[in-house]
């Protein structure tokens, strides 16, 4: 198991080959208020606070059908999409405007084991109505048939509505090994260690609900970013970027 300070070094052996004034900062964990049951603000105010806390981008990663989301199950396919979509299209709205750059993804729930999918797309969606009788690994198969990322979130989280860790390495391509808004570092410090052992990609977010939890989580990159498909690529390749938060 790292120490603290094992795990900080880890971490942060690379912080200083880029200069802060070089860094461009993107949210990789982020809910919305139209679309996540848990979250407080919208898709609009998130953009603006976190625009203010000097990030570049976001990727808006909403709770998805199988979680804790706002969008009724008897609906047609295509309005559950449709509103599913509704907390990134008000962000990316906002984000035209004041020059943040918004990225879609969502936060895919297995019985309280989350993923977190990036790369696809509403057009992904509208074209697999059966996505949520698919089990977890013909999930994984598709979503990196279609290019897509996936990132373990949180994967030693312990909380009442968790009744068991469960880990799946052969699945998955990164692990969170820094969620900022936790208050327990030992959560992080088994994330750490499970990708390590696993020679799995290491991610950070925030896991931001509200305005108020701009807890300084995410990705900094010695370049600002294309598109979702370029951070992807970028975090493959495994340098040009550090990890924020601790």
């Amino acid at each position: 198991m790292f120490t603290s300070k094992g795990k900080q070094n880890e971490l942060q052996k690379n912080r200083e080959e880029i200069p802060d004034r070089h860094l461009f900062k993107y949210e990789t964990h982020l809910h919305t208020s139209e679309t996540s049951a848990c979250a407080y603000d919208t898709g609009s105010d998130m953009v603006r606070a976190f625009a203010k806390a000097g990030y570049q981008g976001i990727v808006v990663t909403d709770h998805f059908f199988n979680g804790n989301t706002t969008v009724p199950a008897h609906l047609p396919w295509g309005r559950r999409v449709e509103l599913f979509c509704r907390g990134y299209d008000n962000a990316k709205t906002e984000g035209d405007k004041c020059g943040l750059q918004v990225f879609f993804g969502w936060e895919y729930g297995y019985d309280h084991t989350d993923l977190l999918t990036y790369g696809l797309d509403r057009k992904f969606l509208l074209e697999h109505p059966d996505i949520l009788s698919w089990g977890l690994e013909e999930y994984a198969q598709q979503v990196h048939r279609h290019g897509g990322f996936i990132t373990h979130a949180h994967p030693f989280r312990e909380a009442f509505y968790i009744s068991k860790i469960r880990l799946f390495p052969a699945i998955v391509d990164a692990v969170e090994v820094i969620n900022a808004s936790h208050t327990n570092p030992s959560y992080n410090r088994k994330a750490l260690q499970y990708a390590k052992e696993n020679n799995l990609r290491y991610m950070s977010g925030s896991d931001s609900h509200a305005v108020d939890q701009v807890f300084g989580g995410g990705i900094a990159f010695d370049r600002k970013m294309e598109s979702i498909e370029d951070l992807i690529s970028t975090v493959r390749a495994g340098q040009g970027y550090q990890l924020l938060g601790k």
